[in-house]
């Protein structure tokens, strides 16, 4: 009998174990030891991550009850609030990546308190806005997911997966409003997506691609260009729609072997166009002057408050960096892009890094 109990209790175990798709596997863990002990550029990035980690040991969580940041004006109380306590999913990024890489379970104690005084604090807004600030969280917690404790697993899937229904259901998705078409919903897919990848859950399956293909469809144009440049005339809002339309595909590619950047809308508009149509601009080929024409109140309050980046000025092609960090995963082609934006050295580029860990086809 005893025998028995041991075997279900290993057979339950090993179906707990599933694979991670938002943040690394364990396949993909052990290549990245690897490249850390071996390459220069890869342990100081990674000792960044170490410092982090380092520090929010000697922290408490700050979990706050609702993220209330966008649409507030940069000193105001409730975004000054927010924005400090969602920190916390950057140090839980680096604390699961840390526990992940040495092993120490102090990091593991630690970066599931930080997730659990969030899961029991924080309710869903169904603002994406807002809550694409746990990115980071929730690739910390894919990391970890199957070591932390089952009655705290089940809290934070609880927790989350409140979110994504939250998201799904948003009054800003509703037919009619821009927010259903813009970079709002762009986000709102990607929160989906990435905890639906990774609590595990497939009651979201139906929804995401159709979600997906339809954005496209709609926040993309066939020229390149998105409903977010032309209504703000800015690349700021152009990458800012982008950024979770890549972080939403790779996760999809990564968990399905589904390729959606080159997969064209029914309009004819993919993300690999709107990617490439950056492109003239980030060399220096064209230039742009942002926000000279947004038709947003709230951007000529921002560049009124003296927030940075929302002036009119020349687009920075620095400000790509990442965007094209991103679309590189699925096309080597922007990597000389990135090199020559970023001075030659793109030694500090963990999302480059991540890719050559990750890509399908690079090392395994």
């Amino acid at each position: 009998m005893r025998k028995i109990a041991l075997l279900i209790a290993f057979a339950g175990l090993f179906g707990l174990a599933k694979a991670q798709y938002v943040g690394l596997s364990n396949t993909e863990f052990d290549l990245l030891k690897q490249t850390i002990k071996s390459d220069a550029s890869a342990q100081k990035l990674y000792a960044s991550f170490q410092s982090e980690a380092d520090a929010a040991l000697g922290e408490a969580p700050n979990p706050i009850v609702k993220i209330l940041s966008e649409g507030h004006l940069e000193g105001d109380p409730d975004k000054v609030a927010s924005l400090k306590a969602v920190r916390d999913a950057d140090k839980i990024y680096a604390l699961a990546l840390v526990y992940r890489v040495g092993g120490d379970k102090k990091y593991l104690t630690k970066v599931q308190e930080y997730l659990l005084a969030w899961a029991k604090t924080n309710k869903s807004t169904g603002d994406p806005i807002d809550e694409t600030k746990l990115e980071a969280l929730f690739a910390g917690y894919d990391m970890v997911r199957d070591q932390v404790e089952p009655d705290v697993r089940k809290t934070i899937d609880k927790w989350l997966d409140s979110i994504a229904d939250g998201e799904l259901n948003s009054d800003h998705a509703r037919p009619g409003k821009g927010t259903a078409i813009n970079n709002w919903n762009s986000h709102r897919i990607k929160i989906i997506t990435l905890i639906a990848y990774t609590i595990h859950t497939k009651k979201y399956d139906k929804d995401i691609p159709k979600e997906l293909m339809a954005q496209l469809g709609v926040d993309l144009y066939p020229d390149g260009s998105s409903y977010d440049f032309v209504e703000r005339d800015a690349f700021h809002y152009h990458i800012y729609t982008l950024e979770p339309l890549l972080s939403t595909i790779r996760t999809i590619y990564r968990a399905t072997g589904k390729n959606y950047f080159n997969e064209e809308s029914y309009t004819k508009s993919s993300i690999k166009r709107s990617v490439d149509f950056m492109i003239p601009y980030v060399t220096g080929q064209l230039t742009h002057a942002e926000f000279a024409n947004s038709k947003a109140k709230f951007d000529r309050a921002r560049a009124q408050n003296g927030e940075k980046g929302y002036q009119v000025k020349n687009f920075i092609p620095k400000t790509a960096i990442y965007v094209l960090s991103q679309a590189a995963y699925f096309d080597d082609a922007y990597v000389p892009v990135i090199k020559q934006i970023s001075g030659g050295n793109t030694d500090d580029n963990w999302e480059l890094l991540l890719n050559k860990i990750t890509k399908p086809t690079g090392p395994k």
